[in-house]
């Protein structure tokens, strides 16, 4: 096992029968999956991956384009693939994990048992909104309030904002300039998960991601916002559990 700065920090379960790769939403980091850890059950090893630019790699320049970011990604990942995998991903996750699936399909022929695409319309599904990543300081924050997903004493911390706000602007940039290539498809299954008050995403969007697998698919809504990873996190936890049986179950 190689030890990586990609991954934040790395609770193995001598149990655990299936690797559950996470990946966070713009401007978030590894910790939003620190308690994932132990509703999971124990043979569900989560794995958070640490993107440059926040957490433990806030030194780190962070990226700006998912195909680079994808890139390095990959041979990180390849190199740990020691047991059956599925990748979660919520909002900017969401389209790092589907690149990413499709890349190590390209490269090493392996694939997620599951692939699970949280709070992020399908890839290709038309969006109307402007660009907001290079907006000045005071729009750009006018949009984070907005998205309600940085939290208003952050926001009010003038000192903290201003080391926040280049890896901020760098994840919007990567997602608000991300177009979805043509290739192969997934034949693995696909759940996607929605807030039912998230403004952004709704139902048809959700369903869209449908077509980048031949495999089964699934739409699943929890209550909550564009942030209902954090309020709907125990519901949500079950239900990765339910996709993932019996794939996690020794045996299978």
């Amino acid at each position: 096992m190689s030890t990586t700065s990609w991954y934040a920090r790395r609770k193995k379960h001598k149990n655990a029968l299936l690797q559950l790769f996470c990946l966070p939403y713009a401007g978030g980091s590894a910790a939003i999956y620190r308690k994932w850890e132990a509703l999971l059950a124990p043979r569900i090893e989560v794995i958070a991956i640490e993107l440059p630019g926040r957490g433990v790699r806030h030194g780190d320049t962070p990226f700006t384009a998912l195909e680079p970011l994808v890139r390095a990604l990959v041979p990180e990942l390849s190199a740990d693939l020691e047991q059956p995998f599925a990748i979660f991903g919520h909002s900017m996750g969401a389209l790092i994990g589907y690149e990413l699936a499709r890349a190590l399909l390209v490269s090493c022929g392996k694939q997620p048992r599951r692939l699970f695409v949280s709070g992020r319309r399908a890839p290709g599904w038309p969006d109307s909104r402007k660009p907001t990543y290079d907006l000045p300081d005071r729009e750009f924050m006018a949009e984070l309030r907005r998205l309600q997903g940085t939290p208003a004493d952050l926001l009010a911390d003038a000192e903290l904002m201003s080391l926040m706000l280049p890896m901020l602007r760098a994840d919007f940039q990567l997602t608000e300039t991300y177009t979805h290539q043509p290739g192969p498809l997934l034949n693995c299954p696909v759940s996607a998960f929605g807030g039912i008050m998230d403004a952004d995403v709704g139902t048809d969007a959700l369903a869209a991601w449908r077509a980048v697998s031949t495999g089964p698919f699934t739409v699943r809504m929890f209550e909550g916002d564009h942030f209902f990873i954090h309020s709907a996190a125990q519901s949500i936890v079950r239900m990765i559990e339910l996709d993932l049986h019996p794939l996690s179950s020794r045996g299978q």
